[in-house]
């Protein structure tokens, strides 16, 4: 009788005999389970990501969006910035509502191109009120911030982002410059410190701000996109909401506007990218089937050609379940070893993409891909070794 030792000495032996099939062989397995750990993590990192900005940008804060923007109820669609019919007398009402509120800013967001000498980048302008920067945390590095009085005489003053400061002067100070934006010559008053998160609109060390009456002439629109409200804690915000509400509904009707809190805007995203993010590792899972029908393949190839061998030692005392035991093992190192591949390369992978954009690697995705990776070893490695296990050692013999 044959020993468990021995069977598995034959199939490692099998396997290193024949190291560029086998390579092939693990290809399909050491792809699906890279992609699956790749996909999975750049997914996850964006939840991280955009939560971590939320949090960063302040979690007592209310926006009011124009249009029908239902998040209990799932997004109904997106803001209809275009159609907004807000104006800076809403704002300036808000701030005069009292408790729960603290404060409001409005904010108009549009593309455009930033122009020193000869340098120009195409980015997001911000025309935002004196309040915004208090809101939304953003710190002055250096110079000093848009005031009241900028918005109420329309001063030509902009304050630069970090990335937008360093894409235009590099190491030179900016502050008492003149950048071009549009026809309008506006001078730097400001520059953000660096902050490690984004907007739900932009980049925020990657846009400039002016005041908002400035931007309304610049981009011939009076009203204004975005209402933001600052609450007195996050524990206020159901009450600030039904403040908000009741003033907006005063104003507008219902489906011209929406009142939404930014911890239920992250949590509504976040489902949404969970969503995606099992879809994609559910694509990326297919290349393991794949590789499965591939191990199969080459498994059953392997019979025909070993079927001599497999005669011989039938002839001399193997039985037919030491045959399929051996096959079993080859079908199952095959797979394991392909899926320890593979998380090495979808892991090195991550790490990589992670000095670029933020990827988050989790290890239910890791167990998860080798398990799958081992699970296709046995399962389409069944098929073959019960072919080699069946067949009759005097025919296989005779086999040329």
């Amino acid at each position: 009788m044959t020993g468990y030792r021995e069977i598995i000495r034959l199939a490692l032996d099998s396997i290193w005999r024949n190291k560029t099939r086998s390579g092939l062989t693990m290809l399909g397995i050491i792809i699906g389970v890279s992609a699956v750990i790749l996909l999975v993590s750049l997914g996850q990192g964006l939840q991280k990501f955009i939560t971590a900005s939320f949090e960063q940008l302040g979690t007592n804060v209310v926006v009011i969006f124009p249009g029908q923007f239902d998040i209990n109820q799932g997004i109904q669609g997106p803001p209809n910035f275009a159609g907004s019919k807000f104006t800076l007398r809403n704002v300036n009402d808000i701030n005069k509502l009292g408790s729960p509120i603290v404060s409001a800013a409005g904010s108009i967001e549009l593309p455009a191109a930033v122009k020193y000498k000869g340098n120009s980048k195409y980015t997001t302008v911000a025309g935002i009120s004196s309040e915004y920067s208090s809101i939304r945390n953003l710190v002055i590095g250096e110079g000093r911030n848009i005031t009241k009085s900028d918005v109420n005489l329309e001063r030509k003053v902009v304050v630069l982002g970090e990335g937008i400061s360093n894409d235009l002067f590099g190491a030179t100070n900016p502050l008492g410059k003149q950048i071009t934006l549009g026809d309008e010559k506006l001078e730097v008053i400001g520059v953000l410190q660096e902050i490690g998160g984004s907007n739900f609109r932009f980049d925020i060390n990657n846009f400039v701000a002016i005041p908002i009456t400035v931007s309304q002439r610049i981009f011939g629109n009076d009203s204004i996109q975005i209402i933001t409200v600052k609450a007195r804690s996050k524990e206020d915000l159901p009450k600030a909401i039904s403040v908000l509400d009741k003033y907006m509904s005063s104003q507008l009707s219902d489906d011209e506007y929406s009142v939404v809190d930014q911890s239920s805007l992250v949590s509504t995203i976040n489902n949404i990218l969970r969503v995606v993010t099992t879809a994609l590792g559910g694509i990326a899972a297919i290349s393991l089937l794949v590789g499965g029908v591939g191990i199969m393949n080459i498994m059953l190839v392997s019979v025909t050609e070993r079927t001599r061998e497999i005669g011989l030692r039938k002839a001399v005392g193997a039985k037919p379940k030491n045959i399929l035991v051996q096959f079993l093992i080859e079908a199952m190192v095959l797979s394991g070893m392909g899926g320890i591949i593979g998380i090495f390369i979808g892991s090195s992978g991550a790490l990589i993409i992670n000095q670029f954009i933020t990827t988050s690697i989790s290890l239910w995705s890791v167990v998860l891909a080798f398990g799958v990776s081992a699970a296709v070893g046995i399962i389409f490695g069944v098929a073959p070794a019960i072919r080699a296990s069946r067949l009759d050692p005097i025919e296989a013999l005779r086999y040329e």
